[in-house]
Formats: structure tokens, sequence, C-alpha cells
């Protein structure tokens, strides 16, 4: 029981789109969430701050809860031992039927998951 409520703190956010007008402020804290490119993930505890820079970035990234699984597998996936950063394939069948404009709720691939992250990032290992 102890190991779901500590996969539930993590939060995996996926940077869905590019760079092209960004505004200042967004590109800044993409920069601070650790999203540089297109398809990076980054792994982060859940904090007030986290769920702000989130807000701010809405439109450019997706996240959900990451299972402990998923984690491990993407840990064995990564490049770089030293950084929280994951490079990714753009995922198998696509981001969302609506494309990577529309929110996960009208069946695109903006927001949050919840918990479909875990299959968004098992499509992009």
């Amino acid at each position: 029981m102890a190991e779901s409520t500590t996969a539930k703190k993590m939060i995996a956010v996926v940077r869905v789109r590019g760079k092209v007008n960004l505004t200042p402020e967004i590109a800044q804290t993409l920069r601070q969430l650790n999203l540089a490119a297109q398809n990076t993930c980054a792994v982060l505890p859940l904090t007030g701050s986290v769920l702000g820079m989130l807000r701010k970035a809405n439109g450019y990234i997706t996240f959900g809860f990451v299972s402990d699984a998923v984690l491990k597998e993407l840990e064995a996936k990564r490049k770089s031992k030293d950084e929280n950063i994951y490079y990714l394939a753009p995922p198998r069948k696509g981001y969302g039927r609506k494309g990577i404009k529309r929110a996960y709720t009208e069946s695109g691939a903006l927001g949050d998951r919840k918990d479909d992250i875990n299959e968004l990032l098992l499509r992009m290992i």
C-alpha cells in the first residue's frame, strides 16, 4: 500500500508541442520543468510550485500520475543517469484522435491525463 501512495506523489510531464509561438514566460516555465524539446519527459514530485508551473504551461504539455512499473521502464531506457530527463520517441498511434492542440478530455493530447499517462509513456518508450 505504501508503494502506491509513493507513486501517486510523482507526476510525469511530457512536452507535446514544439517551440513555435512560445511566449517568453511559458518558455521559462518549460525550462524550469526540464522540458527543452518536444517528446521529452520529466518525473517530478507533486508540490504546489510544480502544480502552478503545470497550470501555466498547460497548452504545451500533458501530465499525470506515473506508476512504479512505468517509472522503472523509463529508468532503464534513460541515456544520462545524472539528469531527470527522459528523451522519448513520438507515441505509436499518435497522441490523440484530435491532435496536439486540444485537451485530453476532448480526445486531444494536452492537459491532465491522471493515470492514463502510463499508457502514453509505454507507447513512447
